[in-house]
């Protein structure tokens, strides 16, 4: 299923007042989002358990993935169907070995060795960016671009989800330079129908493909 994504959508409810992570994730699946990330830095274990659960019953209904970011044992005890970390969180292996076999990983690369690394550590797939200038997550890294993204795509089998900047507007270049799927989260949840921008958001992707 990895490799026929077409739309990841990463939960901030700070970007979407009075909307908590389930109803994020709802909004998303209804607009086709075939990927949900959970997304939160502060909330403790305990109060997100019960989000977590809620949109994994919500993606299976739908045919969805579900995915942790950061959170290992969040997306163990949510029986999600894998984990996402970053260069700065949990190493992959770690990460791995956790999970198990059974369960995906995703590690977030902002460079060849960084993919590389990825692959040989067991990664299901990456998240490669920031693809261009964002002002939702502050990465340190400077905007890595399509070029950069087709360098990647040469040389790392596993899908991609690309991330960072990503716009109705530049989503069909970022297909088109080799990634699986756009991971998106302003361009979706800051708008005032999530539902209707994933939509037009996977409609995009299905036509870039098309293209070839």
């Amino acid at each position: 299923m990895l490799g026929q994504l077409h739309l990841c959508v990463i939960t901030d409810p700070t970007l979407a007042p009075g909307r908590d992570h389930v109803a994020i994730a709802e909004a998303a699946l209804a607009g086709g989002a075939d990927m949900i990330q959970l997304r939160d830095k502060t909330g403790t274990l305990r109060e997100l358990l019960p989000q977590a659960r809620a949109i994994q019953a919500r993606c299976r209904a739908h045919g969805a993935l579900f995915i942790v970011n950061d959170r290992v044992d969040l997306a163990l005890a949510a029986d999600a169907d894998g984990a996402h970390v970053g260069q700065e969180d949990l190493p992959a292996a770690n990460a791995r070995r956790l999970l198990g076999p059974r369960r995906l990983l995703g590690v977030s690369t902002h460079s060849l060795v960084q993919a590389e690394a990825a692959q040989q550590v067991g990664a299901n797939y990456i998240g490669f960016g920031p693809m261009f200038a964002t002002g939702t997550k502050e990465t340190g890294y400077t905007p890595r671009g399509l070029d950069a993204l087709r360098e990647i795509r040469k040389v790392v089998a596993l899908p991609i989800l690309a991330i960072g900047g990503i716009s109705l507007s530049n989503v069909a270049e970022v297909i088109s330079a080799g990634a699986t799927a756009p991971a998106v989260i302003s361009a979706v949840v800051g708008t005032a129908d999530i539902t209707a921008t994933a939509a037009a958001f996977r409609q995009r992707v299905v036509a870039a493909k098309a293209r070839g």
